[in-house]
């Protein structure tokens, strides 16, 4: 057993303070998920048309009023004989009984059927992001994801060189100050810039959230907190267009969001509801740091860290199998095992000192030097890519028609949260590994049938696929990312989830992009990501299995997980694909 995990279970383990801090680090997921759904609300496109010009009548039509001035100033399209949304009628020379000869652009503005999507003002209706400017609204779209891409990156990093809570509290700063510019913006490109900024900094402190909850559970318990916090950032999701019903202005709706965040900030700064990380904090060897947070959440536990022998300490966990492996960790020689009697907790952060005095940090660069490290780190990109991407292709099945808001959009957030339930009651019974397969499979098959026979399959069967393959890819962006944070060594998880995370907001960008050409490269998109999803089937393969495995510390630690037999049997010897033997014959299984 490593020191850090001795001085973790001599300081309580999973004990009652670090319980307490996983289940608080659910509601700051509230406020997240009202940020992280404002993009469809901001972005609602509503029903419009051209206003009526009467400069462009000829004078006998000059007098009409109403529906008359309309049917003489726009045309109707299409057998619904709706109105144009983007032309005016234009008449040749003033004549009695004049006659249109053509159409034209809208030169008195438009006029929306409001609220969309439960506001009275929105950007597009601020600025008329209609017709000509349509394109800019798939601009801010892919401009707030490339904040998150990059924020996920950049503050990944920032968690890895400062801390978890350091980000966090940065991050919570600068959400609260560029939402609050967001509703002040003055013009369309301010809002650009503003919306960028803002999901970076909302991606941080969502990213130092996630990791920081992870790092505080025993492997038993990582997975339920860790889709604990995703159901409540489902309810985030879910509350948002009652507070925009409420707000009925997208500038109020925005100071409100900045409002909570600062809410948030004012709990949720303070160290004794969001701590540093104690794991983080021993594997860079800032032990006096991690002396007082574990000696405080020792104490808050009811255990005493100088004087509870290691076995008694895992019986504060709870956990059946560990007390086992106390029992016989016991009974084997160890330089670093204490007896009952001696303070067990300095013994370790005193051995832990001697081996490295000074804070140790590292760069993911350092990857470049790992066996198999970097190639689990990009499989599991690679997964969230194609689970980010894909997503567009069924939600483009479930919603043809852009008018329409409401079922969609509670539709997406109820599958969430479902894929969400069925990971949580799935996950810790079969493996990662073999459910992200499962999901990386449903998700292609899904694919591949819509792209073959969608206009041959009935319309219950397109809605049937649609849904199951939404599902299934939320199941695959859900789990990458809790695969990758298990996966990747504490001295780098910050750096390596974000990664991770950017791919799958990189692949969310893909929509925006090819909308910003009218949709006319989306029939390419979907077979791009569907050859993706079947190349992403024969690489999880390659991934081991993290499932009731403590998390590793060091990039060495995280080089020693290898991969297990898919299925329940007897092990057998696994010869890490793409190494050579030399390497194979070292790896040992981290435990």
């Amino acid at each position: 057993m490593d020191p850090e995990v001795r001085v973790l279970l001599a300081a309580g383990g999973f004990g009652r303070a670090r319980r307490l801090l996983a289940v608080a680090s659910w509601l700051p997921c509230v406020v997240l998920g009202l940020a992280l759904s404002s993009e469809p609300l901001l972005t609602a496109l509503p029903a419009h048309h051209c206003r009526p010009d009467p400069a462009l009548l000829p004078p006998t039509l000059r007098a009409l009023r109403g529906p008359a001035l309309l049917d003489a100033s726009v045309p109707r399209l299409g057998p619904a004989r709706s109105l144009s949304p983007c032309l005016l009628l234009r008449y040749p020379e003033p004549a009695p009984r004049a006659r249109p000869n053509g159409t034209g652009p809208c030169t008195r503005g438009w006029h929306y059927v409001l609220p969309a999507a439960g506001l009275l003002r929105s950007p597009v209706t601020q600025w008329n992001l209609v017709c000509e400017d349509g394109w800019k609204v798939p601009l801010e779209q892919t401009s707030h994801l490339l904040g998150w891409l990059l924020g996920c990156v950049i503050l990944g990093m920032g968690c890895d060189r400062f801390g978890r809570r350091a980000v966090f509290v940065a991050s919570l700063v600068l959400a609260i100050g560029l939402g609050a510019g967001e509703a002040l913006a003055a013009s369309f490109p301010a809002l650009l810039a503003l919306r960028l900024l803002h999901g970076g900094a909302l991606a941080g402190a969502s990213l130092a959230l996630y990791v920081a909850r992870l790092e505080l559970c025993d492997p038993p318990h990582r997975l339920v907190f860790s889709m604990g916090a995703g159901l409540f950032s489902g309810v985030g999701t879910l509350l948002l267009p009652g507070l925009a019903l409420l707000a009925q202005d997208w500038r109020l709706l925005q100071g409100l969001s900045a409002l909570a965040t600062g809410l948030l900030l004012l709990f949720w700064g303070y160290p004794a509801l969001f701590p540093e990380s104690p794991c983080w904090l021993l594997a860079t060897g800032q032990l006096a740091r991690a002396r007082k947070i574990l000696w405080h959440l020792a104490e808050a536990s009811g255990v005493d860290p100088e004087n509870s022998p290691e076995e008694e300490s895992s019986l504060a966990t709870g956990n059946a199998p560990a007390r086992r492996k106390a029992r016989v960790l016991e009974e084997r020689p160890h330089p670093f095992v204490c007896t009952p009697s001696c303070p067990l907790m300095s013994t370790e952060l005193d051995i832990l000192s001697a081996g490295s005095p000074q804070p140790q940090h590292h760069c993911i660069l350092e990857l470049r030097h790992t066996h198999v490290t970097w190639r689990n780190g990009l499989i599991l990109g690679f997964s969230s890519l194609v689970g980010g991407g894909i997503r567009a292709s069924f939600l483009r099945r479930l919603s043809p028609h852009e008018a329409v808001f409401y079922g969609p959009y509670f539709l997406v957030a109820a599958l969430e949260m479902a894929a969400t339930i069925f990971l949580l009651l799935t996950v810790d019974r079969c493996g990662r590994r073999l459910i992200l397969l499962l999901g990386t499979l449903v998700m292609g098959l899904a694919s591949l049938l819509l792209l073959a026979g969608a206009q041959y399959l009935p319309g219950w069967t397109v809605l049937s696929l649609s849904v199951l393959g939404l599902m299934a890819s939320q199941a695959v962006s859900t789990l990458s990312s809790l695969f990758a944070a298990e996966i990747f060594p504490t001295v780098i998880r910050g750096a390596g989830l974000g990664l991770v995370l950017g791919a799958g907001f990189l692949g969310q960008a893909a929509a925006p992009l090819a909308n910003m050409h009218g949709r006319r490269g989306f029939f390419l998109q979907h077979v791009v990501f569907a050859s993706f999803a079947i190349l992403a089937l024969l690489c999880v393969l390659l991934l081991p299995e993290s499932r009731g495995r403590g998390l590793p510390h060091s990039l060495q630690d995280a080089d020693r997980l290898r991969r297990s037999p898919l299925l329940r049997g007897h092990p057998c010897q696994d010869h890490l694909p793409l190494l050579p033997p030399s390497h194979c014959r070292t790896q040992t299984q981290l435990v």
